[in-house]
């Protein structure tokens, strides 16, 4: 097996495992500390002028709703089964115009210029062949069309995402590393890296925009958060009650910088990444 499909397996695996059920079961608070991403996402389509939408990655499909309350319409798509299970609950609930497709990026067929923009909220980081995915979205869009999506910045710019692993490594040294340049939370921080592969995959006029919202969360989540989400939510469901009891002792005060009253608050630091749908890709 190559390390492509290793990736591929590995993240498949986590997005219908324990991370996908993490993220539906925290889904009131991930999607109540992104909202400054979901506006930024919506403001964009509104400038683009785009009727016909896909939001990629989109989980239990926040940013999808959104998009479909101001366009009428908007489709999602996500590996993980149990968030679209969520993503479509929650649009019938809302009675929301928005659709949803269980499906892998790198190899579905959603048709040729389907599309107008292809938007993103933290969705497109884990593709273990990032220049086929991004292929496989230039067809879907028509000529002209629009890319922008939010990913984050490097790990050294945000501390909030790592403190829980680092306040936790002297008690489980074998926490999963980060990978540079591999799928994962960090894979687009590098600037060149991305557009070197939006380019080879027919996307032209690259343009990566630094944009730093503070996000927030209730401190009465911030347990639940730290334990269940990231390298901590991977590991501790398979630790024994002393090690997890260890780690949140130790994990907890190290959060104490963010915490403002009842709330966790973080500069979240991010790229907005715009980019065109160059023309006679095949």
């Amino acid at each position: 097996m190559d390390a492509s499909h290793k990736d591929h397996d590995e993240q498949a695996a986590r997005w219908n495992g324990p991370s996908g059920h993490a993220w539906v079961d925290l889904q009131q608070v991930l999607d109540g500390m992104f909202r400054p991403f979901e506006e930024l996402l919506v403001r964009a389509v509104s400038e683009e002028g785009a009727a016909r939408v896909l939001d990629v990655g989109c989980g239990t499909g926040a940013v999808t709703r959104a998009v479909a309350r101001r366009t009428g319409h908007c489709v999602g798509a996500d590996i993980s089964a149990p968030m679209i299970a969520a993503a479509r609950e929650l649009a019938e609930q809302e009675g929301v115009p928005a659709s949803f497709v269980h499906a892998d990026v790198q190899e579905h067929d959603f048709g040729t210029g389907v599309f107008d923009t292809v938007v993103s909220r933290f969705g497109v980081m884990f593709f273990p062949d990032p220049v086929r995915a991004f292929t496989r979205l230039r067809g879907a869009v028509r000529d002209g069309g629009g890319l922008r999506l939010v990913v984050w910045r490097g790990p050294e710019e945000n501390p909030f995402m790592t403190t829980a692993e680092r306040a936790a490594a002297p008690f489980v040294p074998d926490l999963p590393a980060r990978r540079p340049d591999q799928p994962g939370q960090f894979a687009f921080a590098d600037p060149d890296r991305v557009r070197g592969i939006l380019r080879e995959s027919g996307w032209s006029d690259v343009v990566l925009r630094p944009v730093d919202p503070v996000c927030a969360l209730p401190e009465k989540d911030l347990e639940r958060y730290v334990t269940r989400l990231g390298p901590l939510g991977t590991i501790l469901p398979q630790a024994d009650e002393r090690t997890r009891a260890e780690v949140v002792d130790a994990v907890r005060p190290a959060f104490e910088p963010f915490v403002q009253g009842t709330e966790v608050r973080y500069t979240a630091a991010c790229w907005e990444i715009s980019a065109r749908a160059g023309a006679n890709v095949s």
